[in-house]
């Protein structure tokens, strides 16, 4: 029986991970000859802390050392970059119904690869906080945050799914053994071959449904 639902933010709640993309393309616009890899990186490590991936484009791909002071201000220029346009991004189809209809029903949680601290103040700020019991954010993986919430709120693999949109999604929900749903998007979204996948929350309760009964049926 699901008890619990994980979301991913960007590109699951809220249509932001296209935002985050180009914020990658214009930090790094002064460097055309690696900007193809710096983007190649970023896009197939969607979902990981920001200054993880400062820290690795600068190491591996400009052979430079990344200075505490320049990373602090390549996370703020990111910050000023997306936060506005976070804010006024639209949701995904039929999440504001969904969160509504369900929020006394499921347990409802954000892990999410923005810094704790700004994540908080999205969710305020879009009114979405009241309905998960907690969002946790960086410096947490979402590994981390996956199994702090199983522990804190007594639940079992088999009692929670993670809902997102990235490869560091399903191996967090790979790591913990929950059951992951994807959120596809694009025909051509590597995430296409995963076992449950649902391009936006209007089919997410059919589909919660579909996964309770297999679940039933498997034990």
């Amino acid at each position: 029986m699901i008890k619990a639902i994980i979301f991913d933010l960007d590109g699951v709640i809220i249509e932001s991970a296209g935002i985050k993309t180009e914020a990658f393309r214009t930090l790094f616009a002064g460097y055309p000859d690696v900007l193809p890899q710096i983007m190649a990186y970023h896009e197939k490590n969607a979902g990981i802390s920001r200054y993880v991936k400062f820290r690795y484009i600068y190491n591996k791909m400009l052979g430079q050392e990344l200075a505490p002071e320049r990373e602090k201000e390549l996370g703020e220029e990111f910050s000023r970059i997306v936060l506005d346009r976070i804010l006024k991004a639209p949701l995904v189809t039929g999440v504001m119904p969904f969160l509504k209809n369900n929020s006394q029903r499921y347990l409802m949680f954000i892990a999410s690869g923005t810094p704790d601290e700004e994540l908080q103040y999205i969710l305020r700020q879009r009114g979405l906080d009241s309905y998960f019991r907690g969002a946790y954010g960086t410096p947490l993986t979402k590994s981390e945050i996956t199994r702090r919430i199983l522990a804190e709120h007594r639940l079992t693999r088999g009692e929670a799914i993670f809902v997102g949109d990235a490869e560091s999604d399903r191996i967090a929900a790979e790591e913990t053994g929950v059951t992951f749903v994807a959120r596809i998007d694009t025909s051509d979204n590597a995430l296409g071959d995963c076992a449950w996948n649902i391009r936006d929350f209007n089919g997410l309760d059919k589909l919660l449904e579909k996964i309770s009964k297999t679940a039933l049926t498997s034990t």
